[in-house]
């Protein structure tokens, strides 16, 4: 059985993960027969955010604590995340992947990771596991890539694909319905709600070839072992 660990930021797209995205990345898995296990890290949410009306709120949640309604409490702290017992990762989308897995909502192309979260990225990307990033979360694997020549997309948001380019990647324009795959690399990428407007129709679509990309590629890297 095909073991993959999913990221989740929180819960809510302006201040966590998109949920939506989360729960589509989760059902293809669910489809797919893999494993799944979920993480999230146990700090402080950068920001609270009344999804009502978009207004900042003063008040403090936990990153994990929030992620848990996602997860409907089965859920672990991201420190504890073992890349060598996963086959594959999937990091859905979300504001919280660019404000609680990185600073990359302030600082762009100059942003860093965290320390756990980046860990975690290198990790599958140097033992050849497969990664499948949606949304924003496609530009924090290339912050914690930087350099190693990526192939990926976020959409077509001009500012964002030129923080990529800037850290030794290739963007490419993709629509929503279509997710982009780096075979050599093993990363599987889609836009999902970087678009406002997307459908969930084709959001959908493009999640579903994101995580059908991902599980084939660890169930061939399984078979070649």
């Amino acid at each position: 059985m095909t073991k993959v660990a999913v990221i989740l930021s929180g819960c809510g797209h302006m201040d966590g993960a998109e949920i939506r995205e989360s729960v589509l990345s989760l059902l293809y898995l669910d489809e797919a027969g893999a494993k799944v296990s979920l993480f999230a890290p146990e700090t402080m949410q950068k920001k609270v955010v009344n999804h009502a009306n978009g207004e900042a709120m003063e008040e403090q949640r936990k990153v994990i604590t929030e992620a848990a309604r996602i997860a409907r409490g089965d859920i672990a702290p991201l420190a504890d995340l073992k890349p060598e017992s996963f086959d594959a990762l999937v990091i859905p989308g979300g504001f919280g992947v660019a404000l609680n897995l990185s600073d990359f909502a302030e600082k762009g192309a100059k942003a860093t990771v965290t320390p756990e979260c980046s860990k975690v990225i290198t990790a599958f990307l140097d033992a050849g596991k497969p990664i499948g990033a949606i949304c924003i979360a496609p530009a924090v694997v290339a912050v914690a890539a930087k350099g190693r020549g990526l192939t990926l997309t976020i959409g077509e948001d001009p500012a964002v694909a030129e923080a990529i380019t800037a850290l030794g990647h290739t963007h490419k324009n993709s629509p929503t319905h279509l997710a982009v795959t780096d075979e050599r690399h093993k990363l599987a990428t889609c836009s999902a709600y970087m678009r406002g407007d997307a459908s969930l129709a084709d959001v959908a679509k493009g999640i579903r070839q994101v995580v059908e990309f991902v599980v084939k590629m660890a169930q061939s890297k399984q078979k070649a072992a």
